[in-house]
């Protein structure tokens, strides 16, 4: 009795060593996984992670984790809603052939001081086949135990029934027309069968695929003919904020653009220059990658397996923050999240915002934000906002099913602010 008991509780502490909540959302769950990418084709000038019902398309995982040995993981796929809830559907309902897949694909890092192991995963595949459109949690986990996360991404998957046209613009609001975007649309849904349009059709937007800042649940104004207008003045607009700041490591030998210091010791430190706030700044334009990154190694034969690690140290020079809120170094290279390791901390004796992370060599952009009490992101005091900034915009058409109960992907538009103004 007692042997048994003991096992009970000692296969409790083992599961709650391992379980963690699953969260519908880019997350990472273990804390040596570093750079995760998912798109078509692990390239900063793809668009977001998706793929068109019934073709040949795919996507592409990638991601490293730090260590000498390779661990073995597996993935699966979960439907959700337009909310990014899961949905009320089985998933034998929306996934054909295998429930559980496995990455094989893994190859150990060469020639660096930082060890990992490279996994790569490209699916859907014909052993399964995705038969539903929508939004699509990607969850990787360990030993075939889905309590054992290892890392979520989203991806959708596209039933195109619409065609969208859409205009971003100033903000046409007085307060707003030097600040923020506008972006003004219209959804065609042709003989798509809509019943209740007011109801039935959820919109979200984002700006350079950053979930943190979308729009979601916007309702059309307008019905007229198969077509519905949504052209608000508040509901629909971003901050313009300002063009991306930049680092460039894809060489650790020599110095470039913002780096002003390397040394060794357990790894390369890459100093960068002190940045300064933008916010009482005029707008300057100049080319950036909207917040993406280029994963590129100079140094080396292989861009993925030389490719190495270097902690990375970013300087804010402003004041003491914190009654307002928290500083984050925030972009692509964050998921487009306030994450701990990319918090600031303020430092008195220098009066400056302080921050070390451990980044793979690439070329980055980034932005620093103001996190505020309430949870929001601010640019005001860290970047500035315009509207002239050139910014990347999706618009995410989706349908609720109501016969099968479940939101599907009916259309998709892209635009950028500067080609719109430039029209």
């Amino acid at each position: 009795m007692k042997n048994t008991l003991l096992a009970i509780i000692f296969g409790l502490l083992s599961y709650s060593t391992f379980a963690q909540e699953l969260e519908y959302d880019n997350k990472n769950y273990i804390d040596n996984i570093a750079t995760v990418l998912l798109t078509k084709n692990i390239d900063i000038y793809d668009p977001m992670p998706i793929i068109r019902l019934n073709s040949n398309e795919t996507l592409k995982l990638s991601f490293d984790q730090l260590q000498g040995q390779n661990e073995f993981f597996n993935y699966t796929y979960v439907h959700c809603d337009a909310n990014w809830q899961p949905s009320e559907m089985m998933q034998s309902e929306y996934l054909q052939g295998n429930p559980m897949g496995e990455i094989t694909n893994f190859t150990y890092s060469t020639n660096t001081y930082q060890q990992y192991v490279h996994y790569r995963l490209t699916f859907p595949t014909q052993n399964m086949k995705i038969t539903r459109s929508g939004n699509y949690l990607l969850k990787v986990f360990k030993n075939f135990n889905e309590e054992e996360l290892v890392l979520t991404r989203r991806f959708m998957v596209l039933d195109e029934q619409t065609s969208v046209s859409a205009d971003v613009k100033p903000a046409t609001s007085p307060e707003y027309r030097f600040t923020k975007q506008e972006v003004d649309f219209t959804v065609d849904y042709k003989d798509f069968n809509i019943p209740n349009p007011f109801m039935d059709v959820n919109v979200t937007i984002l700006q350079n695929n950053s979930w943190t800042t979308a729009i979601y649940n916007l309702k059309p104004q307008f019905v007229n003919s198969n077509k519905l207008t949504f052209n608000y003045e508040e509901e629909n607009l971003f901050d313009g904020a300002h063009e991306f700041r930049f680092f460039d490591i894809r060489t650790l030998r020599a110095f470039s653009n913002q780096v002003v210091d390397k040394y060794m010791d357990t790894v390369m430190n890459v100093v960068l220059r002190p940045d300064e706030t933008r916010s009482h700044q005029a707008y300057l334009r100049w080319i950036d990658y909207n917040g993406k990154r280029v994963v590129e190694n100079k140094d080396g034969v292989n861009i993925v397996e030389d490719g190495d690690y270097a902690m990375v140290h970013f300087t804010l020079d402003t004041r003491d923050k914190s009654k307002l809120g928290d500083i984050y170094i925030y972009g692509g290279l964050s998921d487009w999240q306030c994450k701990e390791e990319f918090k600031m901390h303020y430092d008195s004796a220098t009066g400056m915002y302080k921050a070390s992370v451990l980044l793979k060599q690439s070329y980055y952009n980034y932005h620093y934000v103001l996190k505020d009490k309430e949870g929001n992101i601010d640019y005001s005091f860290t970047e500035g906002s315009h509207y002239e900034t050139e910014n990347d915009y999706t618009i995410l058409v989706y349908h609720r099913n109501v016969y099968y109960g479940y939101d599907e992907l009916i259309g998709i538009a892209t635009r950028n602010s500067l080609a719109e103004a430039n029209r």
